[in-house]
């Protein structure tokens, strides 16, 4: 047993070079804020209703979530109903509201029952001016007293810079200090709002901002480039103590920072002990893209429907050979780690005879080698003609067909 290879997981023994660990400064403790319900839902067509939001509330609270972010009130009169429900549920999960720096909405975060909020700003100069239409004065003067208005309502008050890492790294030092020194913030959030940031940086911003402010850090990535997992890491790597995520990435554009891939990547290669209950992972990402009307690739990360399944004859092989002893050589994470299906081997083009010895023992069907391998052929052209991977019964009809001749 070693951090990098357990009965669950396999994965890089290189995670642990001592030059590699060296630099990490993970916080004692980290929180998963998941912002589905707010966030998530800003993708393009998708509706939770009120009574569906509540049902997820639940399941991100069975599944060890820290915080849920249940909407924010001035969205509709059912989000604002939403969000009142699960702060009355009584869950674990501490459930947070999300306000623009208006003074009312802080006050409808209070009535709804949150006990903390996520207030917002754009950071960046261009756009206070372009997107808002403000001026930097109102921006600023808005922030502080939606901030102190939070303070005042006893809410824990998490700061939210929009646009942060667009905006020039002493600029957006400015801003934050100034609203933590004459307006109040208990967390600050850096937020990477359009994705265009690498990790590189983003661990070195962190620091800079954790030792000027001197207050926890929030991080909340977008992944335009597909790089949210990365620079979410690099944030906690950097001492930030709270990864903002949704449901297998649900969001605006191309999505937030799924909470499945930052969750695997600190458990299997940082051995950072999240807390979260990874084997609902399958069954609750199912449940709330259900309800979005959302669908993934087959070979989605983690939670993909058709992850485990093997088609290739070389691996199968591979798969057969190693399996029983040594399940995790064709596998990073073992399949009940997050409710996965079992690793299966299906029929299709790519398939060969190991992929058909698997269906001959699994049906008990007594063919030669001779016979398997003339089934191969008729497998591949039964792949080709319907562009997908064969079925047992369209299988058992190039069985009887082989057999017959014989």
């Amino acid at each position: 047993m070693t951090p990098w290879k357990t009965k669950k997981f396999f994965t890089s023994q290189w995670n642990w070079l001592p030059e590699v660990r060296k630099p990490m400064s993970f916080p004692a403790k980290i929180k998963f804020h998941d912002v589905t319900l707010r966030d998530g839902e800003q993708q393009t067509g998708v509706v939770f209703r009120r009574e569906e939001k509540v049902e997820i509330a639940k399941r991100l609270s069975a599944m060890g979530v820290h915080r849920i972010e249940a909407g924010m009130p001035a969205v509709s009169p059912q989000d604002r109903a939403a969000i009142s429900d699960i702060a009355a549920l009584g869950l674990k999960s501490q459930i947070f509201s999300f306000a623009r720096c208006v003074v009312g909405d802080i006050k409808a975060a209070k009535e709804c029952g949150a006990t903390g909020v996520i207030v917002e700003i754009p950071s960046s100069d261009h756009i206070i001016k372009n997107a808002y239409g403000w001026t930097v004065d109102r921006a600023m003067k808005s922030s502080i007293d939606a901030t102190l208005a939070a303070k005042e309502l006893g809410l824990y008050t998490v700061f939210f810079t929009i646009d942060s890492t667009r905006t020039e790294v002493d600029r957006l030092l400015d801003i934050a200090e100034r609203v933590a020194t004459e307006g109040h913030m208990d967390a600050y959030t850096i937020a990477d709002s359009f994705g265009g940031v690498g990790p590189e940086a983003v661990y070195h911003v962190v620091k800079k901002v954790i030792k000027r402010l001197k207050k926890p850090v929030e991080i909340h990535c977008h992944m335009d480039f597909n790089m949210g997992v990365a620079n979410t890491i690099a944030a906690l790597q950097a001492g930030a103590s709270v990864a903002q995520v949704t449901i297998t990435g649900l969001g605006e554009r191309a999505g937030n920072v799924p909470l499945e891939d930052t969750v695997m990547a600190l458990e299997t290669m940082y051995g950072v002990k999240t807390g979260i209950k990874t084997e609902k992972f399958c069954e609750t990402s199912k449940f709330v893209l259900d309800l979005a009307k959302v669908t993934i690739p087959g070979n989605r990360p983690i939670v993909g429907d058709m992850l485990y399944q093997i088609e290739s004859g070389i691996v199968a092989g591979f798969f057969r050979k190693a399996r029983e002893k040594h399940p995790l050589e064709y596998v990073p994470f073992s399949p009940e780690m997050v409710g996965q299906k079992p690793v299966g081997i299906v029929l299709g083009k790519n398939s060969g005879l190991p992929s058909v010895q698997e269906f001959c023992e699994k049906l008990k069907i007594p063919a030669t080698e001779e016979q398997m391998m003339a089934m191969i052929p008729l497998i591949k052209e039964r792949s080709f003609a319907t562009k997908a991977l064969l079925t047992e019964a369209e299988f058992m009809k190039i069985v009887d067909k082989v057999m017959k001749k014989k």
